[in-house]
């Protein structure tokens, strides 16, 4: 059945998870209508927390946010999930199997979980991501969390969508120059010490204190708070959303969340003029100006910073 973009809003708005579902769909593929979604959404922007979990593969990222998903579903919040995997860079293809550790939630009316592939995208993210928490807020979410693909060392896109992030670590995966040099644990707000009952935790723990010890904070900054879990026996989760919601305090009352959401538009608007450009770039490759400027530069009869600003005037 055909249903106007207004109508899937309203129905997505009433709980319908097939209406939410379509609307993910269309942000992913890049449908004609998708700035007409983006209109009807609008009003529902800011009205969810964002909370951003990232670390390495085998962290234990996946098992986390389904013990997150149950303590919140506790609290009567109404849950969002995107769950982002890395799409095979010899077929494109992707899994999407991080559904497979929510089960015991599928069935919750309270609850939906999106499996998104990265599509190519580096940075621990899918390109549809930031919209598609778009489409959550306007289905009423409370509390909506991202779980990046297994990332490394200097995947850190999360950080600019996220309210708060999580950075998860485990014993036995690095030594304290592993925890000083890693960039991904600068954009940490909360890190949690996973698959704590192994040897070696304490050891990560005061690794990550060392670390934050380096660090210069003016008064008043936050400074990054240090949980340990063992999400597989469901220990340490409520010490993670206390240590959310002393962060999510701590944006509203020093005024950091008006900025942080401000940064966070910045960089969707960014995303969508340029992606608009190499569109339209893309539509010259088999003519002109583009196909004639590459010739041009590789003739060595232009500079590609000249050949650059014609073409820019050609947009």
């Amino acid at each position: 059945m055909s249903l106007s973009v207004e109508e899937l809003v309203a129905r997505a708005r009433d709980g319908d998870a097939r209406s939410v579902a379509r609307m993910i769909s269309l942000v992913e593929n890049g449908a004609p209508s998708l700035p007409l979604l983006a209109a009807t959404l609008a009003p529902y922007a800011g009205s969810a927390q964002v909370v951003g979990l990232t670390g390495s593969p085998g962290v234990g990222k996946s098992t986390t946010t389904n013990e997150l998903i149950r303590s919140l579903r506790a609290l009567d919040k109404k849950v969002g999930v995107l769950a982002v995997d890395p799409a095979s860079p010899f077929t494109g293809g992707a899994i999407l199997g991080d559904r497979i550790r929510m089960q015991e939630h599928t069935a919750d009316p309270g609850v939906y979980i999106r499996s998104m592939s990265t599509r190519g995208q580096l940075g621990g993210l899918s390109a549809a991501t930031p919209q598609a928490v778009r489409v959550l807020e306007g289905a009423g979410c409370d509390v909506i969390l991202v779980e990046t693909v297994g990332v490394g060392q200097a995947e850190v896109e999360v950080a600019a969508l996220a309210d708060t992030t999580l950075v998860l670590l485990a014993p036995g995966m690095g030594d304290a120059i592993q925890a000083v040099k890693a960039g991904i644990l600068e954009i940490a707000d909360v890190f949690v010490i996973n698959k704590a009952d192994r040897p070696g935790a304490d050891n990560t723990y005061r690794d990550i204190q060392g670390m934050l010890a380096l660090g210069e904070r003016a008064a008043g900054e936050w400074r990054p708070q240090v949980v340990r879990a063992v999400a597989v026996k469901r220990e340490g989760i409520d010490d993670i959303l206390a240590a959310v919601d002393k962060h999510r305090q701590w944006l509203v009352d020093s005024g950091s969340l008006t900025g942080k959401r401000e940064k966070r538009a910045a960089v969707e608007v960014e995303a969508i003029a340029l992606g608009t450009l190499r569109a339209r770039m893309g539509s010259f490759r088999g003519g002109t100006p583009l196909s004639a400027l590459a010739s041009r530069v590789a003739a060595g009869e232009l500079d590609p910073y000249a050949a650059a600003d014609e073409l820019l005037k050609t947009l």
